[in-house]
């Protein structure tokens, strides 16, 4: 009851629903706020401390950056789901917010395409080098055309092609990704294509910011030619899943193309399928299917594993190991 009342009272107030009503449109940081509401930062800090105490809103840093957005889980998501939809929409001030919060996406938006033509040169390099994308697309939504995934973690997510894949039929996606540049491009990325219910933030695909069993499908896209450690990120990927949950991994098969290695920093270049499957068997996954596209130099493997069901779903889970 007390949990409740400080909900309602958290919320009672113009300036905290009018924040409300712009994270509906997906995350902002404090400065996006402050220039969206034409208030001073103190002030427009002290009404997210109360939201964020009352459990309205979620708070993650980014480096230098602190994102706000809607609370997901417990009963004050379902308080916001009540409370949302009796918004007066054609209130002045709250037209006037949605006037500036897409003024602030538009800035955005100009940033990750800066950021993106960058980089598209050295991108556009080595997907010359493999199937076309779309191919590799295809099978990824195949392998994951399943009914009961309803909540899905991209890890090392890039742009967040695989959440603007796999979105429309998903209620919940996450990324992860350590790069704050790649995060701006994938943040811009769903906001074009309005898939308000993913998110990506900043962290660490070794030590992933979730309890364990949190999710029902993850996807390591592209990702595990550049790290250290891929036994780890797969283990760590294993911890999030839950039973019966789906690991998805994109990378290249084994190959000789040393430039990837010099000057796109590939650590390793190429997986073999028993390498794959090793380590899905020390994460304690089943490997449940391979599939290889060739085309050029490279070809593209796409490995699906499952983590087995509770063998008494009525015990309580072991508690997952520190890394």
């Amino acid at each position: 009851m007390d949990d409740l009342v400080n909900a309602l009272k958290a919320v009672g107030e113009p300036t905290r629903l009018r924040i409300l009503a712009l994270c509906l449109q997906g995350e902002l940081t404090v400065s996006e706020l402050v220039r969206i509401l034409g208030q001073s930062q103190p002030r427009i800090s002290r009404h997210l401390k109360l939201l964020t105490e009352a459990g309205l809103l979620e708070r993650f840093r980014e480096g230098n950056w602190v994102f706000y957005r809607l609370a997901q889980d417990g009963p004050e998501a379902g308080l916001i789901t009540s409370i949302t939809p009796l918004l007066p929409l054609d209130d002045e001030r709250l037209i006037r917010d949605r006037q500036r919060l897409a003024e602030v996406k538009r800035d955005r938006d100009e940033a990750a395409a800066s950021y993106f033509e960058r980089n598209a040169a050295e991108w556009d390099d080595i997907r010359s080098l493999h199937i076309d994308e779309a191919e590799v697309e295809q099978v990824v939504n195949d392998l994951l055309a399943v009914e009961n995934i309803t909540s899905l973690i991209d890890i090392g997510t890039g742009t967040a092609r695989m959440l603007e894949l796999l979105g429309p039929r998903i209620e919940r996606g996450q990324g992860i990704d350590l790069s704050r540049e790649m995060l701006s491009v994938a943040r811009a990325n769903l906001n074009r294509a309005q898939l308000s219910h993913c998110q990506v933030r900043q962290g660490d695909i070794y030590q992933l910011p979730f309890p364990a069993m949190s999710y029902d499908a993850a996807t390591i896209h592209q990702v595990l030619h550049f790290i250290d450690d891929q036994a780890l990120a797969i283990t760590e990927a294993a911890r999030v899943l839950k039973p019966g949950g789906k690991l998805l991994v994109v990378d290249f098969a084994p190959h000789d193309q040393e430039a990837l290695r010099t000057d796109h920093n590939h650590r390793r270049l190429g997986f073999g399928d028993e390498e794959v499957s090793g380590w899905f068997i020390l994460a304690g996954l089943e490997h449940k299917k391979v599939v290889h596209l060739p085309g050029g130099p490279l070809t593209v493997s796409i490995w699906l594993a499952e983590k087995p069901e509770l063998q008494n779903p009525t015990a309580e889970p072991a508690h997952p190991a520190a890394h």
